[in-house]
């Protein structure tokens, strides 16, 4: 299996993000578990938990996204089966939600560690999403 098929990530890592959020001018700290599982239909469920910590105020927080293989290779969706991006370690994507852009990369740093990083800008959003996974 190489290294950006995301059947690699299958199981339990642990994660740390950073939210520079530059429109209110805060920094946001998020760190939880991120579960990587075959789905029946061999879909891959990425579920995220975790806690926010947001001036000094803890809050819990969830996303679930998939991995899903179509004829042009993988695919990330959200949890509704909306398109996000596609699957490309080591490339640029990007992901257009109206009015805003966000431009990302996932970088596969060792066999245990991954980084997933994205800029979102817009007249709504300006922050940048800086997150290491781990294998615990």
């Amino acid at each position: 299996m190489s290294a950006h098929d995301p059947r690699s990530l299958i199981g339990e890592w642990k994660f740390d993000r950073v939210v520079r959020d530059h429109l209110a001018g805060e920094v946001l700290a998020v760190a939880g578990r991120i579960t990587f599982e075959v789905q029946d239909d061999g879909d891959i469920r990425w579920s995220e938990s975790g806690t926010m910590t947001r001036a000094g105020v803890q809050i819990p927080v969830t996303r679930v996204l998939f991995l899903r293989q179509d004829t042009e290779g993988w695919r990330v969706t959200f949890d509704d089966g909306r398109d996000f991006h596609p699957w490309q370690p080591g490339a640029a994507v990007e992901h257009v939600c109206s009015p805003d852009l966000y431009r990302g990369t996932i970088e596969r740093l060792s066999d245990d560690r991954w980084s997933v990083r994205w800029e979102v800008r817009g007249p709504r959003k300006d922050y940048t999403m800086s997150s290491i996974l781990t294998r615990p």
